[in-house]
């Protein structure tokens, strides 16, 4: 189930996304892609490799969450595709509690959703006392109990859900606290490097291993420092199955075409290999209202 039939969308017009039509990634390939036809895939990798084959142009992957952390399997995943990161989108998760049509608040018994959905509405769950159902995501929780037709279950899931599943939305905003917000990244095949323009704001992600050599990390970073770029993210992984070199991945306030940046990237050569930049793009506005994700 897609908005619109996607054998009339040529390739270069589709947006991949993981998840079941409705899930926070499609209702974010909206926003920021409103002209393209968002598909779902059934996993991250199937996501990326329909970019790859030539299949979309472009996929939707979520890489953090304010409440959950990182989304780890991400981290894996990129350094074995070979798609560039062209731009970036904070999506606010604002979870609806919906049923099926006609159906009210006294006659549920039942919530599902995926398991950190539930957690993140654990209170306003116990005060209606309902039983609650673990599912693999919030779309297609919704989808399931839409399928059932039974009025004795509801999901929580996003308005889009509900929409796409022609349900009711018994209580908006149901989530314990605001402030639940999901980084999303846009790759694509080809980079689509912006011309660098000096005062303007960039971020660019970069991925590099550190060499086995005492304070090697210290060292990579001395050259980000020393140049006044500031990093706003870093994360380590294992990727390589050993336990001689950790991996990392980095976001930086910087154009990679900035001398101050060239000059960190240098620097880090002496001290990381494997240094893939990952992509350079304009920030979402989310960052500008000086925001933060930890």
């Amino acid at each position: 189930m897609s908005e619109i039939n996607i054998s009339t969308a040529d390739a270069d017009q589709i947006i991949a996304f993981q998840g079941h039509p409705g899930a926070y990634s499609h209702l974010s390939c909206r926003k920021a892609r409103p002209g393209m036809t968002p598909i779902p895939c059934g996993s991250f990798t199937e996501a990326m490799q329909k970019v790859e084959k030539g299949e979309a142009a472009l996929a939707m992957i979520p890489i953090e969450n304010s409440t959950a952390g990182r989304v780890e399997e991400i981290y894996r995943q990129l350094p074995r595709t070979q798609l560039s990161i062209i731009g970036e989108h904070f999506e606010s998760i604002n979870h609806c509690l919906i049923g099926l049509k006609g159906s009210t608040l006294d006659e549920i018994r039942t919530v599902c959703s995926h398991p950190q959905a539930l957690a993140q509405c654990d209170n306003n769950i116990m005060k209606l006392g309902l039983e609650t159902d673990v599912k693999s995501d919030t779309a297609g929780a919704a989808h399931e109990i839409m399928q059932l037709q039974d009025k004795s279950r509801a999901a929580i899931a996003s308005s889009l859900a509900a929409e796409l599943y022609k349900m009711d939305i018994l209580k908006e905003n149901f989530q314990d606290h605001d402030g639940n917000t999901t980084r999303f990244i846009i790759l694509s095949r080809e980079a689509a490097t912006p011309d660098y323009q000096p005062g303007q704001k960039y971020v660019t992600s970069l991925m590099f291993r550190v060499r086995n050599l005492p304070a090697a990390l210290y060292k990579a970073m001395g050259g980000f420092a020393t140049n006044n770029i500031n990093m706003v993210k870093m994360e380590s992984y294992m990727d390589t199955g050993s336990f001689q070199a950790t991996s990392f991945y980095l976001d930086v306030e910087a154009h990679q075409l900035d001398q101050g940046m060239i000059n960190a990237l240098e620097e880090l050569a002496f001290f990381a290999q494997d240094i893939r930049i990952l992509g350079t793009y304009k920030p979402h506005p989310w960052r500008q209202q000086g925001r933060s994700l930890s």
